[in-house]
């Protein structure tokens, strides 16, 4: 296998994952994707999405979407461990957290930091509407604070279980801090859970 690594938060999900679940050794190619070379072949022959990251398997697959992968990873991985679920009710509650953070706090923070923020990055690259990255900023944080008052008195998003749906959100609020969409300070059970997340070896991938 080789995984095609890059700067970002993405990237930085599959990395997490790949450190809680124990899986070692894959080769690491990095993309350079400032310079737009995930825009660019060789790599959009690849991927041709021209997004980071992505893996390559060895018979000539190449896997992306973060959630994809991931989910490959836990399946191939060592026995023992799984950050998606043992049984079919963990592994669904597990797709509906992971969906529920990606469409509804990830979507919104990653679009607004491209439109605003990171719009000379992205303004060549993709569709950007700059009058929409206050709002959907502020659609991150009310879904934030939806969220906040779901998790009082649990350790993790799935209860005692640390999950994809955790590490997708750690990593994304982890990013929302260097790009000027911090933690609200109101959302106690947030800011618990984060910092238990960040104490984790795997947040340092």
């Amino acid at each position: 296998m080789l995984f095609y690594n890059s700067v970002g938060p993405n990237p930085k999900v599959v990395r997490m994952f790949m450190a809680e679940r124990g899986v070692a050794g894959i080769p690491t190619e990095t993309v350079d994707i400032r310079a737009g070379a995930n825009r660019q072949e060789p790599f959009l022959s690849r991927n041709p999405s021209g997004q980071c990251p992505a893996l390559a398997l060895d018979n000539g697959m190449v896997l992306a979407e973060i959630t994809a992968i991931c989910e490959y990873l836990d399946e191939v991985g060592p026995a023992g461990t799984t950050l998606i679920g043992k049984t079919a009710e963990e592994r669904a509650e597990t797709r509906m957290w992971t969906r529920r953070v990606d469409l509804n706090i990830v979507e919104p923070m990653a679009a607004g930091f491209r439109f605003a923020e990171g719009l000379k990055m992205f303004e060549n690259r993709i569709h950007c509407i700059p009058l929409a990255a206050d709002d959907l900023k502020a659609t991150a944080q009310e879904k934030l604070t939806w969220l906040d008052g779901l998790i009082a008195g649990r350790t993790y998003l799935c209860g005692d279980r640390i999950t994809l749906a955790d590490v997708l959100l750690f990593c994304f609020l982890e990013f929302g801090t260097m790009v000027k969409q911090p933690l609200n300070a109101a959302n106690t059970n947030i800011s618990a859970w984060y910092d238990r997340m960040k104490a984790r070896p795997s947040a340092a991938a």
